[in-house]
């Protein structure tokens, strides 16, 4: 198959993901949703670990490995809050922004220079994300304030800022230390699972009598395994097409899986200005695209 086809599987596999995500936040806890969810992801990768190299587990690299986990399951964890609290076309466009938060911490930390192309993708990040925030009747700098005003938008921007951070070690641990990408994939979903079950162990010294399972009812359930699936559906397929295609463009075509999460979700859950919220994801994926260009 195609490096193209399988970039593409890979976003409509994250956008079906995170309708469904959308979903079970309705219902239950964002803690208990990420450990749930890791549960189910962590018992279907192994099914694939015949298929890691091993060699690898007591090098240095692991180390790295699970400290980037960290890094990008605490993300994880403040997207699903955010995605719990705000509505799909609010949160999930916020997040592609993180190519610029890439291009920016490289142009920072790394030294490295920013073409014309990328300064203009970061100027169609920004304005797509103010068309976004924008509401009627509301002054021309009111887009601005909502991220120091509202709680769950500043979580966004600790989750953007982290995947950003965790997208500068992928590259590291994936080129400078090889690790091959499937033990990659598998090694981290079980990290995964031991950080989330930590967080809950940590968050459960407060409130020792919720329940892991409360409010889930078997039809959540089966949308966490479908959850589960994708999500290791949607990472292997990402892992397969960077194999076979360039890797800036494949991360490009992924990206829009926050598109069609918006265009879909947002008509699903009836969500107010559905036009303006897909103009604007659409700026803010245009902007994304050109700087991965």
């Amino acid at each position: 198959m195609e490096w193209y086809w399988l970039a593409l599987s890979s976003a409509l596999l994250s956008a079906f993901a995170a309708i469904l995500q959308k979903k079970a936040l309705n219902e239950i806890n964002a803690l208990n949703f990420t450990v749930i969810v890791s549960v189910f992801v962590a018992l279907f990768s192994t099914f694939l670990i015949g298929k890691v190299d091993l060699s690898v587990s007591g090098s240095y690299s692991i180390l790295v490995l699970f400290g980037k986990s960290i890094i990008n399951a605490t993300a994880f964890l403040c997207i699903m809050i955010a995605l719990k609290n705000l509505e799909i076309s609010r949160a999930l466009p916020v997040l592609a922004a993180s190519p610029m938060a890439v291009a920016l911490l490289a142009f920072i930390l790394l030294g490295e220079s920013l073409s014309l192309t990328e300064v203009l993708g970061m100027v169609l990040i920004v304005l797509g994300t103010y068309i976004l925030e924008l509401k009627k009747n509301e002054n021309i700098i009111a887009p601005f304030r909502v991220f120091v005003e509202s709680k769950y938008h500043r979580i966004i921007l600790i989750a953007l800022g982290l995947m950003s951070l965790s997208a500068i070690l992928d590259k590291l641990l994936l080129t400078s230390f090889k690790l091959p990408p499937l033990t990659f994939l598998v090694m981290q979903n079980y990290f995964f699972l031991i950080i989330f079950l930590l967080y809950r162990f940590l968050s459960g010294l407060k409130n020792r009598n919720e329940k892991l399972f409360k409010g889930v009812s078997k039809n959540i359930l089966i949308i966490i395994v479908l959850i589960a699936i994708a999500t290791i559906g949607y990472r292997w397929t990402q892992i397969e097409a960077t194999k076979l295609g360039p890797v800036g463009l494949v991360i490009a075509v992924k990206r829009l899986s926050v598109l069609f999460a918006v265009v879909i979700g947002a008509k699903l859950f009836k969500e107010e200005n559905y036009l303006r919220k897909v103009l604007a994801t659409l700026t803010i994926v245009a902007g994304a695209l050109l700087i991965y260009d």
